[in-house]
Parts: C-alpha cells; structure tokens; sequence
C-alpha cells in the first residue's frame, strides 16, 4: 500500500476539520431533534459509545446515537443466538434489541451523525474504512493493516458500495482499495455518492 502524497494529505485533513465543523454546526438543531425523540421513544441514554480501532491501532470511543433498548448487552446475553458474528461479519436485519426510532435512524443514517465529533477530535476522518472493533480485526492481518495507515471514515467506498449488505471479504478489500488509491479527488468523490446512496438506504441495518 502506498503512501499518499503530502498535498493530499494536507487536503484531507483542512477538508476533515472545515467541512466536518460546518456540517455539525449545520446539524445542531437536528442533533436536537433526534436527541428529544430518543428519550420520547424509549428508556437510555442518548448516545452510545462504541469501543473501536483507530488510526496505527489506537482504540477510541465513536459516537452515535442510541438505536438500541437499553437492556440490549442483556438481551443478548439471554439470546447469545442474535449475535452479529453468526450473520457473516454483518447486522442482523431483524434484530429485536433495536428500537422503533433506532431502526429509522439507521435507514437515514442519522445514527452516525455524532462522529461529526470524532472527526473534529483528529480520530476519524470524513471519509475513511468503516469504523471496526479489535475483536472484528482479529485473525484478519490484511484488514488491521488498514488501520495501521489510515483513521476510520464517517462514509467510505464501504457506504457508497452495500454497506450492511456487503459480506466481510468484500468489505475487507473495498477498505484496502481505498487504502492503496486514497487521494483528495476519491474522497471528494464518495463524499457526493454518499448523498444517493444514504437515501436509496441499501444495506442500512
């Protein structure tokens, strides 16, 4: 995998921290919205942290808001048959710990709109591999070495390309494509392929 250019590196991280400001102040009223409607629609916070791998394998907590029951963790434990690494890498598109409103905040996307925040922290990027915990990179090399070079992204080639319906191999070579030809024009290129592909909601889980 190749290293990319300083230029595009420059340009990638003035576009991470200007547009990423802009977009969250923009989305301060919806940020409200959608924080109101959690706490209407069900019992729980309303974000949730995700534990997961950044750039040369640091770990961080991703914010999204809350699209499962609160009891969820426990749940799961009961039902060790829902689990996510029974359905080859992907979410289940039936699962029951998700709520009503999460299940449309997934669909939109709107989910992930607080990692608006872990882009202005420096821990992600606008575009990026999709976002992945130590235990879902482990026995995968070729997927680690992704995050040894590059931070996660808000959207990727991952979300322009199926998303929940892509199978983990697919996935794994679509993040180390990006890796290998990553430069400001593809970013700027998935940023505005994103747009049709949020509202189509294909693979959205």
């Amino acid at each position: 995998m190749k290293a990319a250019s300083r230029l595009d590196t420059a340009a990638k991280c003035l576009m991470d921290y200007l547009l990423g400001a802009a977009l969250l102040l923009a989305a301060l009223p919806l940020f409200f919205l959608v924080a109101v409607a959690i706490k209407l629609d069900s019992r729980g916070p309303v974000f949730y942290r995700r534990r997961v791998v950044g750039r040369g394998g640091r770990e961080f907590d991703a914010f999204k808001f809350r699209t499962m029951r609160a009891d969820a963790d426990a749940m799961l434990a009961a039902h060790p048959e829902w689990a996510m690494e029974n359905t080859g890498g992907r979410k289940r598109a039936d699962d029951p710990r998700v709520t009503r409103l999460g299940r449309w905040l997934r669909r939109t996307s709107l989910n992930e709109l607080p990692q608006l925040f872990n882009v202005l922290l420096g821990q992600m990027s606008l575009v990026g591999p999709r976002m992945a915990t130590a235990a879902e990179l482990a026995g995968h090399d070729a997927w680690r070495e992704v995050f040894d070079r590059v931070k996660p992204g808000l959207t990727g080639l991952w979300q322009v390309s199926g998303r929940n319906d892509l199978p983990l191999d697919e996935r794994i070579r679509l993040d180390r494509e990006y890796v290998a030809h990553r430069n400001i024009v593809l970013d700027v290129r998935i940023l505005f392929q994103t747009i049709p592909a949020v509202l189509r909601a294909r693979g959205a889980r």
